[in-house]
C-alpha cells in the first residue's frame, strides 16, 4: 500500500474514472457505477477495492434502510471528503482571496490578504504566508490551485494578465519553491467554470455556459460535460469585439456597444461619470436606477438590453441546457431583470425552449474555489479535464 503522503497518487485509468464519478456523482450504488462506466461487477470490485483499502471511498448506509430490511443491505460508495484539504487562491489587482476546502470542494476556512505590490517575488511570498495560515492545525494539504485574470501557458506560467501587469511569470514555480507544496494555475473563469461544471450548477449536464460579469466579462463552455478550452484564445478579447448595439457607447475598454462597453462595471461607471461628473460605486448607480433617476436608469437599461442580448444568442447558438449567471454585477438582475427576460424572449423563436438561467451573487471566495478544484482535478486525480 502507498504511504500516506502517496496515497492515491497516482490513481490508474481505472481507478481514476471510478474515483471521479464517485466524486462528482456519489455516493452512488456498484451496480450504478458499473453501469455508468460499462463495467463487469469483477472489474468494479478490482477498481474500488484499493481505493477502500487506502481511504479514497467509503462505504455509506443507503438512505432510507431500515434494519428489518432482509438480505444484504445495500452499500453505495462515496468519496472521503475530508481526507485531503486542497487550497484555492483568487489573485485581483489588490487582493489574494483564499479557501481551504474538502477533496468534494467544501469550503473548510477563507482568508484574504491585501497586496502591497504586484511583484511576482512579493505575490509569491503572500500567498506562501497564507498557505500557512490556512493550513495551521490541519494535515498537510494534497494541493494548491491559483486563479488568474489573464493567460495562462501549461497550467503554470502567467503568459499575460492586464490586471497585474505580468508577463511570462512562472508562477507556479514561484509558489512551489516557498510552500513546497504541488501547484496548479489556471484562468480564473475556466476555473470557476471548472468548480461548477463538477461541483455546481452544471453538474450532470452535457451543454453548460458560465456568463460572467463584473470588473470584466467572462465566457465558459461545457459539452459533453466537459469544458470547451480556449487555447490562446482565453480572456483574450471575449466580449470586446462583441457587439450587441452598433450605436452603443463608446468606453476606454471595449469597441463601441461592445459587451464589456455595455455590461462591466468600470464602463457602467464611466457612462454614468461621463454624464454627470460624478464618480458613484456600482451598487449606488443600481439604486438611483431603481429609484428612478434618469441617467443612472437609462445606463442599467441599456445595460439590462445589452445582456438580454447577450443570452439570447448564447441561447441560440449553443442551445444549452443552462446558463449560469455569476459575478459581482449580478446585482443587475435585481434592478433590471424583466427588462432582460422580456429581451430574451423577443430575440428568441417563439416556440423556442425557455433559456434555463440561473443568477448567483458570487464573490472572489467562489473564485478561489475554482482553483482548488483545479487542484483536486490535476494534482490528485490527473484528470485533465482543462
Amino acid at each position: 500500500m502507498r504511504t500516506q503522503a502517496e496515497s492515491w497518487l497516482p490513481l490508474s485509468p481505472g481507478e481514476r474514472s471510478v474515483a471521479i464519478e464517485v466524486l462528482v456523482h456519489g455516493p452512488l450504488s456498484r451496480t450504478e457505477i458499473a453501469r455508468r462506466l460499462d463495467l463487469s461487477p469483477g472489474s468494479l470490485t478490482r477498481l474500488t477495492k484499493p481505493l477502500i483499502q487506502e481511504g479514497l471511498l467509503v462505504e455509506v448506509e443507503e438512505a432510507g434502510a431500515t434494519e428489518g430490511r432482509q438480505g444484504r443491505p445495500s452499500q453505495p460508495l462515496d468519496v472521503v471528503a475530508d481526507s485531503r484539504h486542497f487550497l484555492g487562491f483568487k489573485i485581483t489587482d489588490d487582493t489574494v482571496y483564499g479557501v481551504l476546502t474538502t477533496l468534494r470542494s467544501e469550503i473548510v476556512a477563507r482568508l484574504d490578504r491585501s497586496l502591497a505590490a504586484r511583484d511576482p517575488g512579493e505575490v509569491a511570498d503572500v500567498l506562501a504566508g497564507m498557505t500557512r495560515e490556512l493550513s495551521r492545525g490541519r494535515p498537510r494539504p494534497a494541493g494548491l490551485g491559483i486563479g488568474v485574470g489573464g493567460l495562462v501557458e501549461g497550467r503554470s506560467v502567467v503568459g499575460e494578465s492586464p490586471f497585474l501587469g505580468w508577463r511570462g511569470v512562472p508562477l507556479a514555480a514561484l509558489v512551489e519553491e516557498r510552500t513546497g507544496l504541488p501547484v496548479v494555475v489556471e484562468n480564473d473563469t475556466a476555473a470557476f467554470v471548472e468548480a461548477e461544471t463538477w461541483f455546481g450548477a452544471g453538474r450532470g449536464l452535457d451543454r453548460f455556459v458560465v456568463l460572467t460579469i463584473g470588473a470584466g466579462l467572462g465566457y465558459g463552455l461545457v459539452l459533453g460535460g466537459r469544458r470547451v478550452p480556449y487555447s490562446g484564445d482565453e480572456d483574450r478579447g471575449f466580449g470586446r469585439h462583441w457587439i450587441l448595439d452598433p450605436y452603443g457607447p463608446l468606453t476606454p475598454d471595449g469597441r463601441r456597444g461592445s459587451a464589456v462597453s455595455l455590461l462591466t462595471i468600470p464602463n457602467i461607471r464611466y457612462q454614468v461619470r461621463a454624464a454627470t461628473g460624478r464618480d458613484v460605486g456600482y451598487e449606488e448607480i443600481l439604486a438611483s436606477a431603481a429609484a428612478g433617476e434618469p441617467m443612472p436608469a437609462r445606463v442599467v437599461g441599456e445595460a439590462a438590453r445589452a445582456l438580454g442580448i447577450l443570452v439570447a444568442q448564447i441561447a441560440n447558438f449553443v442551445m444549452p441546457q443552462k446558463i449560469l449567471l455569476a459575478g459581482e454585477g449580478v446585482g443587475l438582475m435585481k434592478v433590471a431583470g424583466d427588462v432582460v427576460e422580456n429581451t430574451i424572449r423577443d430575440n428568441r423563436h417563439p416556440r423556442a425552449a425557455p433559456v434555463v438561467l440561473e443568477t448567483r451573487v458570487s464573490d472572489f471566495h467562489d473564485w478561489a474555489r475554482g482553483a482548488a478544484v483545479l487542484a483536486i482535478q490535476v494534482l490528485v486525480l490527473g484528470a485533465a479535464q482543462v
